[in-house]
């Protein structure tokens, strides 16, 4: 069996912001979430995954409805875990095994919906082999927070990027690509899809020679 590709679909402002600033556990994503995702909860897919009614059909809905059917198991960083462990509905919007990258074990955490979340002390490539090993020939998906999808983007692993540029400006906050350059990232344009709320455009991630590659 190939090995399932392993990609990066994640919501940005139009000055490259994941998030704004002051986030936290009691601030999720610095209060950036309703502003710069308000065009995934406008679609029926997203809200069919939450268990509620309502939403459109639309280019915007497709694409959601893709990215949870490719997506066969999730790596997430810390820090947007503690942040989602309080603001994500009992039955938490992966449905696919979630790995957690963390300093502190703690035991595996099964939810509603299909979702366990499994914390991984050991590592970026601890957690990236299970999650392999979990996501059943389907896609794996580097959730985020932004550090986390660096680390992966340096270490190499990452194969595909899309990104859902909102129409916003945040002015601060946490930068997606922040710290990168080119010798970290070489991009090749493959898609985009306009809508009225969202603009996204999907990269391929060119092969690059670094030192001590």
């Amino acid at each position: 069996m190939a090995p399932s590709t392993v990609f990066v679909d994640v919501g940005v402002s139009l000055d490259g912001y994941l998030a704004g600033p002051n986030r936290g556990p009691r601030n999720p994503m610095g209060g950036s979430s309703t502003i710069i995702h308000q065009w995934i909860f406008e679609t029926a897919s997203f809200r069919e995954h939450l268990g509620m009614p309502g939403g459109a059909r639309s280019p915007d809905d497709a694409i959601v409805k893709a990215i949870f059917a490719r997506a066969g198991a999730y790596v997430t960083g810390r820090h947007m875990f503690e942040e989602g462990e309080v603001s994500w509905p009992e039955n938490a919007p992966f449905h696919a095994p979630v790995f957690v990258l963390t300093h502190t074990p703690r035991e595996p955490w099964p939810r509603p919906g299909g979702t366990t979340f499994y914390f991984v002390t050991e590592g970026i490539e601890s957690a990236l082999e299970q999650a392999h090993a979990a996501a059943g020939g389907k896609d794996v998906r580097i959730s985020g927070g932004a550090a986390t999808i660096r680390q992966y983007i340096q270490a190499g692993h990452v194969e595909e990027i899309t990104l859902h540029i909102a129409p916003v400006l945040l002015g601060g906050g946490i930068r997606l690509l922040d710290g990168l350059g080119a010798a970290d990232l070489a991009l090749e344009q493959v898609e985009v899809v306009a809508s009225p709320l969202v603009t996204h455009v999907r990269y391929r991630v060119l092969p690059r020679s670094r030192p001590g590659a």
